[in-house]
């Protein structure tokens, strides 16, 4: 290259560099679009316009300074705003609309401790493929990682348990960012996403322009560079920031199982003669109505386990729901269908499955579809799609076609002697207060037919599994994989909301009961009455269970038998204690709580219980 040569080509890379700095500083933007100093608007005024066109009705909080302007203008547009005693319970309940609703859960928390206190929500919306969106506060743009109040890296938290994760840098990313988020969160299998919000981008011009004044600015060359980035630095902030722009919602990317593999799988099930359906909360997901899902299942006429959200779907009395003996039916089955069912520690990791079977699996995400396909089970036809609407392509395809009546009949009539089997357990006495069974069944026949069931813990709630019914589709409420002890408030808060004319039952363990029973307050302050069901043993027995007889110590499995209801009252709400003296009048006080439940009141039922042998050998690894 000649001298003349080297010269362009530097001159090349110097302004590229110039080009790229004043793109980088805004300064190309600038040009054409104009930062209007005296507006007061905010940048929390774009959240909530995006939140109100995509149909959000509620956004869960515990306030914080960092976040008011989004707060403030949702409240303005008519969007609820739904305030709880601590930033997981907002992310519980945002879960739980967004699993009863089939539009997106979402929740607003405060900057550094705000934001780590919902990780464990967060990661439980993950796993339970819920649609959620979580906006954070955080230090202003230019004092990130300087030592502001309540600055930490939220980005590193939150990218391992979320689909998508951006921190808004001008006022006008707002609008795009939160649209994509929406989209994001619902396309392929869904799940939470997060957006950053420094304090910066959702304040007005007037007051972010007086934290962004230099005072006493250094003298010479390097004060007036200064000075200048800071003045340019607040003007592409709010460059263009009111311009209008677009905030529908964007379209949802859904993957859909192709004519071919539904035609192989209508081959499969067409020659079975005991088939098996294993439902999963997959199926509950929009855009295929449950209620669509529900008939195509009952037209197949194949006898069906129910787990997670589909838990209900059938009813309560269908003859082609089975709740017992699951293990039994699968070693029997000869296809199985799995319907958003994954392969984990529920299906003892695959190993359930009878080699000789064949197994039919769909799951939107790949990485589930095939979950430890390597080891223990191999799918014959695995298809990444939708759960719901594959159900109704193949009971479309399988007209005419009707399951054997005598295998869900066998499969019935083994329900029904491990279910009286359980009833007899239920009247036998313990060595001291009630018998934990007979509480769950009388809970579950006096129960209205509308009734929510959420569940919040280990033993008292893995026997409500077996005895509990839910009336209908989408009236279970579980942690899922996860299994997270604290859902409980959040999830009766979010399903009330959803559902205000329902009766939403909490069912607590006493320890998981500690995580959320100040939520009592939030019950009574927003006017949603619920009922909660607590088994008090005084005791993690779950965990107790296992580690005496093998370890030989209870240590740190040993509660009291607090007064529970007491605390109830402080909340504003009511509660009751019930012993084994209160045994002939549990369906009086059962029936009282009701009544009192639909006047407002939210109900505590600290029921005194004793140990059982129902669930030994329940550990699981």
């Amino acid at each position: 290259m000649d001298y003349l040569g080297v010269i362009g080509y530097s001159w090349f890379i110097a302004l590229s560099a110039l080009l790229l700095a004043a793109y980088k500083l805004g300064l190309l933007y600038q040009l054409f679009h104009k930062t209007e100093t005296k507006s007061p608007r905010h940048g929390g005024e774009s959240v909530a316009e995006v939140l109100r066109s995509h149909n959000v009705k509620y956004v869960f909080t515990l306030v914080g300074g960092h976040i008011s302007p989004i707060l403030v203008a949702c409240e303005k547009l008519g969007i609820r705003i739904v305030d709880t005693r601590h930033e997981a319970t907002a992310v519980f309940a945002a879960d739980a609309v967004a699993r009863l609703s089939g539009t997106v859960g979402v929740a607003a928390v405060t900057a550094g401790p705000g934001l780590t206190n919902t990780v464990t929500a967060v990661k439980n919306a993950q796993m339970a493929e819920s649609p959620l969106l979580l906006m954070g506060g955080a230090a202003g743009t230019l004092l990130q990682g300087r030592g502001a109040l309540q600055d930490i890296d939220q980005m590193s938290l939150f990218k391992p348990l979320c689909k998508f994760c951006a921190s808004i840098r001008t006022i006008r990313e707002i609008v795009p960012t939160v649209r994509k988020a929406l989209a994001i969160a619902q396309s392929g299998t869904p799940g939470p996403v997060f957006i950053e919000f420094p304090i910066d981008t959702l304040y007005p011009f007037h007051m972010v322009s007086k934290e962004f004044g230099v005072k006493n600015p250094p003298k010479g060359l390097m004060g007036k560079v200064v000075t200048w980035y800071l003045e340019n630095h607040l003007s592409n902030l709010f460059a263009g920031a009111w311009e209008m722009r677009d905030v529908s919602p964007l379209p949802v990317d859904i993957p859909y199982a192709t004519v071919d593999q539904v035609q192989k799988c209508i081959e499969l099930v067409s020659r079975a003669k005991k088939p098996v359906i294993l439902l999963g909360s997959q199926a509950t997901l929009p855009p295929t109505p449950v209620e669509d899902i529900r008939k195509a299942v009952e037209l197949l006429g194949i006898p069906c386990f129910l787990g997670g959200m589909s838990r209900g779907m059938l009813g309560k009395d269908s003859p082609i729901h089975i709740r017992q003996n699951r293990r039994d039916a699968l070693k029997e089955a000869d296809v199985v269908l799995l319907a958003g069912t994954v392969c984990d520690f529920r299906l003892s990791y695959g190993r359930v499955l009878n080699r000789r079977s064949k197994v039919i699996a769909i799951n939107r995400d790949k990485t589930q579809l095939l979950k430890n396909s390597d080891m223990f089970w191999k799918p014959t036809v695995a298809i990444q799609g939708d759960a719901g609407s594959f159900l109704l392509q193949l009971s479309k395809g399988l007209k005419g076609y009707k399951c054997p009546e005598e295998w869900p009949q066998s499969l019935k009539a083994g329900d029904e002697t491990k279910e009286n089997a359980n009833r007899a357990k239920a009247v036998e006495k313990t060595d001291r207060h009630l018998n934990p069974l007979k509480v769950l069944h009388c809970v579950d026949e006096l129960m209205a037919e509308d009734s929510i069931i959420v569940t919040d813990g280990g033993d008292f709630v893995g026997s409500a599994a077996y005895i509990m019914r839910p009336r209908g589709p989408l009236r279970w409420l579980d942690p899922g994989a996860f299994g997270t002890l604290g859902v409980g408030g959040g999830f009766a808060l979010g399903a009330k909301l959803c559902r205000p004319e329902s009766e939403v039952w909490i069912v607590y363990g006493d320890g998981s009961l500690g995580y959320s029973v100040a939520e009592f307050d939030t019950f009574t302050r927003h006017k949603t009455p619920v009922i909660a069901v607590v088994g008090n043993d005084a005791c993690w027995s779950q965990i107790s269970r296992e580690q005496v007889p093998i370890l030989g110590s209870n240590v740190a499995c040993g509660l009291a038998f607090t007064d529970y209801h007491i605390v109830a009252d402080g909340y504003g709400g009511k509660g009751y204690l019930i012993g084994r003296e209160d045994e002939d009048r549990l369906n009086d006080i059962i029936k009282s709580a009701q009544r009192e439940c639909r006047e407002g009141k939210s109900m505590l039922l600290n029921v005194l219980i004793g140990k059982t042998n129902f669930r030994e050998g329940s550990i699981s690894v």
